[in-house]
């Protein structure tokens, strides 16, 4: 893990914060280690045993905390595993495969058998909705249905962005910190559990060497092997990614798709457990 930090006090820091969000889950959980090909992955299991099966997917730079104050409505209804992506900074391997070799895919795929999911919801913010979006593609037979939040591979990444951040990243840390708050803004009004989170990212960007590589784009012909239900969350001012060109290729593209589009939010998109949770709880589609 030290390889993906600055130094490994570093390190330690960022998993003793990380230990208390999982010391203080909202709900009963089961922490599990599942082998990969990439790798031991670090999956947090909580909710009804015999609900269908939700897997949380957390964006780039973060880890399964982003999901503790979701959790506990979603797993009133589903079995809910939050997964912590490889080469991030959370409990799994520090293995960052290319992102065009189609590995996350594949260990995705591991992770699921391990866990002895063959048809899953998958919801993922970010780069975790570029995974999502990723492995439906390849394997549209066992996602059932798909939550994108401010996902990538969709509409492109503002070169504008990359512009503003690098300057501010070779400013140290102050300059990491402001490059946080305008990444990271999820909207007027956080909830407390939302600024403890943000400042656990402060952490990591002090931390971790998050990778910025961009995220490749999906071509429309790929994004049409979609047919199950998707519902996608997008932040008018997201700085990252082009929000309303993602918009009108998901509405171009898919045949079951629904959009919503939270005008005052940015990248981060946070607060949305309700509406999640609706699409969750509609009929869901029979088995092919």
């Amino acid at each position: 893990m030290t390889q993906l930090f600055r130094s490994e006090r570093g390190a330690a820091r960022v998993r003793t914060l990380y230990q208390e969000f999982l010391d203080t889950w909202p709900v009963p959980h089961r922490q599990i280690r599942v082998a990969t090909r990439e790798g031991e992955t670090f999956v947090i299991a909580c909710g009804r045993q015999d609900g269908p099966p939700l897997v949380l997917l957390h964006g780039s730079g973060g880890n399964s905390a982003m999901w503790s104050e979701d959790v506990e409505r979603w797993s009133a209804t589903h079995c809910v595993y939050a997964v912590d992506l490889i080469g991030d900074p959370g409990f799994s391997s520090s293995s960052r495969p290319s992102l065009v070799s189609g590995a996350y895919a594949n260990w995705l795929g591991d992770v699921c058998a391990a866990l002895g999911l063959n048809r899953v919801t998958l919801v993922g913010m970010s780069l975790g909705g570029w995974l999502a979006l990723d492995y439906a593609i390849r394997n549209p037979g066992s996602v059932t249905r798909l939550v994108l939040l401010s996902p990538g591979g969709v509409g492109r990444q503002r070169p504008s962005f990359l512009l503003r951040m690098i300057p501010l990243l070779l400013l140290g840390g102050w300059g990491r910190r402001r490059a946080l708050q305008i990444t990271s803004a999820s909207g007027p009004n956080p909830s407390a559990q939302q600024v403890r989170y943000l400042q656990f990212l402060s952490v990591v960007q002090q931390e971790f060497r998050r990778r910025m590589d961009p995220l490749p784009l999906f071509s429309d012909a790929e994004l049409r092997r979609l047919t199950m239900p998707v519902l996608a969350i997008l932040g008018g001012a997201d700085v990252i990614l082009d929000s309303a060109r993602t918009r009108v290729r998901l509405l171009a593209t898919l045949i079951n798709v629904r959009v919503l589009q939270v005008p005052a939010a940015g990248h981060a998109i946070a607060g949305q457990s309700e509406a999640i949770l609706a699409f969750l709880g509609e009929q869901r589609p029979t088995a092919p």
